[in-house]
């Protein structure tokens, strides 16, 4: 399989999830009950697939818990369990850890971002002989400093964004084939990869996750992001996250990918 994993842990909803933290305008209309039904369709596709799935119970005193790429950034080897540039989540991090205590079999060495860094795992792309770390309003240079130094085998590149984080703009697929909204991240922060180029109108569906294949699950609704896919030999398969994207998620946001490489 070409996709750098095969395991995922995810955690649903809470009843408080219309709380969480959004600037979107429309935050006020999620819809709790259509958020946990996009959420099983979520699961059952990564199932589908062939991911094995971990699905751990919601925090209800967390309502971003859901966005459960942001707490750490996880491998087969070790896990480096991020410090959340956002404060309203601060907390959600020290549960992961003692959930991920239960499955040392599966991440290995538990690791922490510390004091001043902050680093959050939308702002990380994983790639088959990289990693980017977004410096954007969430992570900050010590945070992708500190991930770096627990990655000492692996090259990690500090991209600068403007972005809320970096998997908002860019997403490695496979092959190094990366789509890429390129009027807000800035390609040449890549190099020696091959671009396929998201118009800005459409950068939400951006935030996509390789699923090997040729699969890549991409939110439903932007055509020329499917038509751009094909045309490069890839399979869009489209779900709605129309709650998820209220609430300032996507497709890479609901789970946290235990990296093969890593």
């Amino acid at each position: 399989m070409d996709r750098l994993f095969d395991l995922a842990f995810v955690r649903p909803p809470t009843e408080n999830y219309a709380h969480c933290v959004s600037t979107n305008p429309d935050r006020n209309l999620i819809d709790v009950g259509l958020a946990r039904q996009q959420h099983r369709e979520y699961v059952s596709i990564l199932k589908e697939c062939g991911v094995e799935v971990i699905e751990l119970p919601p925090l209800e005193d967390f309502p971003d818990s859901v966005f459960m790429q942001d707490p750490a950034v996880l491998g087969t080897t070790r896990a480096v369990i991020g410090r959340f540039g956002e404060q309203r989540r601060a907390g959600e991090e020290k549960i992961f850890v003692r959930e991920l205590s239960e499955h040392k079999n599966i991440v290995g060495e538990i690791l922490n971002v510390d004091s001043p860094g902050t680093l959050e795992g939308g702002d990380v792309i994983v790639t088959d002989h990289a990693i980017f770390v977004g410096e954007s309003s969430r992570t900050n240079r010590e945070g992708g400093r500190q991930l770096a130094a627990y990655l000492p085998g692996m090259a990690v590149t500090t991209v600068a964004t403007g972005l809320f984080h970096l998997l908002c703009g860019s997403a490695y697929l496979t092959e190094r084939d990366m789509m890429i909204a390129n009027e807000m991240v800035d390609p040449r922060s890549f190099p020696n990869f091959h671009f396929i180029i998201i118009p800005r109108e459409e950068i939400y569906a951006c935030d996509a996750l390789y699923l090997g294949e040729r699969r890549v699950m991409i939110p439903s609704g932007f055509p020329r992001t499917t038509m751009k896919l094909k045309q490069a030999g890839y399979k869009p398969i489209e779900i709605d996250v129309s709650e998820f994207h209220k609430g300032d998620g996507g497709v890479t946001c609901l789970s946290s990918p235990v990296y093969k490489i890593l």
